[in-house]
């Protein structure tokens, strides 16, 4: 199997791979456009998300700059900008597409790496200042980002248009009480709820297995981000401590996401539930991910069983 340094040495191939993707998708010859975004990239039967690619190449980019610049890191025009570059130039890329769901996700999780690795805080704050305005005009200049947020404040205004898909994901909430109607018992996903098996899955899983199978779910994730946070505290090398906590990151922070947006706490982002949702590039990352941390964990416990040389 890999040994999780090895990430290090694909880390530039991989990030110029994945910008060429990203720009590629935005063309119609070859990205298909499916319910007002063009977002997949089509190649015969062949297609894939190129933004998910994203998630897990700018977090490996990211990572590998925090530990090489780990001595200047407060550094601002060495270590802060660069990093801020490259991630406004996939920000962008996913804004066109649009994708304002996974430019907020890995703006978040990349801000949370800088955190931990001790970038100055002021840093942090101004950027955060500049991107707050960006993205609100970036929402209110796309009638499809102003119908998420139009339908959000208030789907009942609107029940049979932009308020009808959180309003089936109400519903099927509704009819799940306590243990749910059954598995594959649930009527919203037959024509009801729009994107079922992908957006919101987590909805399905309240009608048919009810609240006992929502709280399972949630702390079947908070496990994961636990041993995720393990691992990085156990980790043998500071790379792999960046590592698990950038992956563990991504996957608790897209997880939150699409809970919230299931229960209407947030607007429809069009984002997956890492592992259960039907959706073979966001599976993949999913479980590569996953994969990665297995590693840093194994490395970490072989380390700690090493006998000591008295």
């Amino acid at each position: 199997h890999m040994e999780y340094h090895t990430l290090q040495k694909i880390t530039y191939p991989a990030l110029i791979i994945t910008l060429f993707f990203l720009v590629l998708v935005l063309f119609p010859q070859f990205g298909k456009k499916v319910g007002g975004a063009q977002r997949w990239l089509h190649f015969g039967n062949f297609s894939f998300q190129p933004s998910e690619l994203a998630k897990l190449t700018m977090i490996l980019y990211v990572v590998h700059s925090l530990v090489k610049k780990q001595d200047r890191i407060k550094d601002f025009f060495y270590g802060y900008l660069p990093n801020m570059v490259v991630l406004g130039f996939f920000s962008i890329l996913f804004l066109f597409q649009p994708d304002m769901g996974t430019a907020a996700i890995l703006i978040t999780v990349v801000f949370i790496l800088f955190f931990i690795a001790g970038i100055k805080f002021s840093h942090l704050f101004y950027s955060v200042m500049i991107l707050l305005p960006a993205m609100c005009a970036a929402v209110l200049n796309s009638e499809y980002q102003r119908n998420r947020i139009i339908s959000f404040l208030d789907p009942e205004k609107d029940p049979f248009g932009k308020g009808y898909q959180i309003i089936q994901s109400f519903l099927a909430f509704g009819r799940g009480n306590v243990f749910g109607m059954g598995l594959g018992d649930g009527k919203q996903k037959l024509f009801f709820l729009p994107e079922p098996h992908t957006d919101f899955i987590f909805s399905i899983i309240g009608e048919e297995l009810g609240f006992a199978g929502t709280v399972a779910v949630v702390v079947l994730f908070l496990v994961i981000i636990w041993r995720g946070i393990h691992t990085a505290l156990k980790s043998p090398d500071l790379y792999g401590t960046y590592l698990s906590l950038g992956l563990t990151s991504l996957i608790g922070v897209q997880a939150l996401v699409n809970l919230a947006v299931s229960v209407g706490l947030l607007p429809t982002k069009g984002l997956t539930l890492p592992f259960v949702s039907m959706g073979g590039s966001s599976l993949v990352i999913s479980m590569i991910s996953a994969g990665v941390l297995l590693n840093i964990s194994r490395k970490s416990e072989v380390r700690n069983q090493r006998p000591i040389n008295k």
